[in-house]
């Protein structure tokens, strides 16, 4: 049986996933710092025999040697995803992002492991021109320090399949909704509704146009490119055929908590320097292998509102 190693296995997409494989009979070794991480993420996948987990940090490079013996591939979903305030801190998107990634990879390489699945994300096409944005398109000036570390790793990944042999999966991502979920505009909209429910502030005019999709499908979608891998290096962008707008969201958010509130914008197309006003993929490299998404934006949205209103205790609710 194959032994799957997952970093990041506590956060959103990673602990969703270990579930998911799990589910499938498959032996798993979760690794992650549990920095953003949430031990209630790991529950069901702790009580399952096949599945170990190693509570290390991707920048210890011998731990995490250690940690990856005898797996057969490596999913690496661990990242900074603090966008928003990636200027704050630059060093972290850099170490978390970058240099992590390079640790990943020379831990495969001294354990003998050839195949890599690599969460990026769409927000390595800058402020593209041509939409939906295809793999093939020529990447723009880099407009936050996490897509730029983002895109660090894939030529990394990428160099590491000319130069070893790899195999690499390259998944750039649209924004993702769902369970779990526990970081964006929804998850900030939500906490700051329950707590002030007449008044709501929103960064930029509230016209940013974004792709979402849900995690579920996002899975199926990893998996589905895992079974049709070949040799060398190649780039799946995941999304929605579909896109709306802050606005929609608000509108969506507010209908189900029944609520009417103050809209309060910043003003300008952006809500930060780096905030992209319009992110949307093309899917029809993915979608060539059978894949659909089973969720719209709509549907995606709507049930993350619903999860987030049953598991306050993700916002610091009681």
């Amino acid at each position: 049986m194959a032994r799957i190693f997952v970093t990041g296995a506590a956060g959103f997409i990673g602990s969703t996933l270990v579930d998911r494989l799990l589910s499938e009979g498959q032996e798993v070794v979760g690794y992650d710092n549990f920095s953003t991480g949430r031990e209630e993420f790991v529950q069901k996948a702790l009580a399952c025999p096949g599945y170990s987990l190693v509570r290390a940090d991707v920048l210890d490079p011998f731990a995490l040697t250690q940690a990856m013996r005898g797996a057969s591939e490596v999913w690496h979903l661990s990242a900074n995803a603090d966008v928003r305030f990636g200027l704050s801190h630059p060093r972290k998107d850099l170490e978390q992002n970058t240099l992590a990634t390079s640790n990943v990879l020379e831990a495969m390489r001294h354990n003998g492991i050839r195949d890599i699945f690599f969460s990026s994300t769409g927000s390595v096409y800058g402020e593209a021109t041509v939409f939906p944005t295809p793999e093939e398109a020529p990447f723009p000036v880099q407009t936050s320090l996490y897509a730029a570390s983002k895109l660090a790793g894939e030529a990394l990944i990428s160099s590491y399949c000319q130069g070893y042999g790899f195999r690499g999966l390259v998944f750039r991502f649209v924004s993702m909704l769902g369970e779990r979920y526990s970081h964006g505009h929804v998850f900030d909209f939500v906490r700051h509704l329950l707590k002030e429910p007449g008044r709501l502030p929103v960064l930029g005019d509230g016209g940013q146009r974004k792709s979402y999709l849900y995690v579920g499908d996002c899975v199926e979608a990893m998996l589905l490119a895992r079974k049709n891998m070949s040799e060398g290096f190649d780039v799946y962008n995941l999304g929605t055929d579909g896109y709306c707008t802050v606005m929609d969201s608000i509108g969506w958010i507010t209908g189900l908590m029944g609520l009417c509130p103050r809209l309060e914008f910043s003003g300008g197309q952006r809500g930060w320097v780096g905030d992209n006003p319009f992110i949307f993929l093309a899917t029809g490299k993915i979608r060539a292998l059978g894949w659909d998404n089973a969720l719209s934006i709509r549907q995606g949205v709507e049930r993350t509102v619903g999860w987030l209103l049953d598991s306050r205790w993700v916002m610091g609710e009681g």
